[in-house]
């Protein structure tokens, strides 16, 4: 049986991805209130020190271990663990082990810009 629909591909626009000095990240949805990210940290990196006025976020770790650290508590996680991040809480991913980290960031709220994050700390030297 044939089926008659499209490759999703051709309907969707280009995922948007983006390199970072402690990994990448993918954007797999982005509407007027939500924004989904499959993000990977690479072994032995972090995440800056951050907050957000404009958005919440929901992680789910999908691959590797690592701390995470939330209004100044450091929290182990590892393949299946969630974590709630409420707006302008405090935090940070870091990746402890030897392997790829990976989890999907589910973003709400009413703006999503890069220029939202507050970096307080940050390994690379990013303001």
């Amino acid at each position: 049986m044939t089926s008659s629909s499209s490759n999703p591909t051709q309907s969707n626009p280009a995922l948007e991805v983006d390199e970072r000095p402690w990994g990448r990240y993918t954007v797999l949805l982005d509407c007027p209130h939500t924004k989904v990210k499959r993000i990977e940290v690479n072994p032995g990196h972090r995440l800056s020190l951050q907050k957000h006025a404009h958005r919440q976020e929901h992680w789910v770790i999908v691959k590797g271990q690592g701390e995470v650290h939330l209004n100044g508590n450091i929290i182990p996680v590892t393949a299946g663990d969630t974590v709630q991040i409420d707006q302008g809480s405090v935090h940070r991913i870091a990746n402890l082990s030897n392997e790829p980290m990976e989890f999907i960031e589910v973003q709400l709220g009413d703006y999503f810009g890069e220029d939202d994050i507050v970096r307080l700390e940050d390994d690379y030297n990013r303001t």
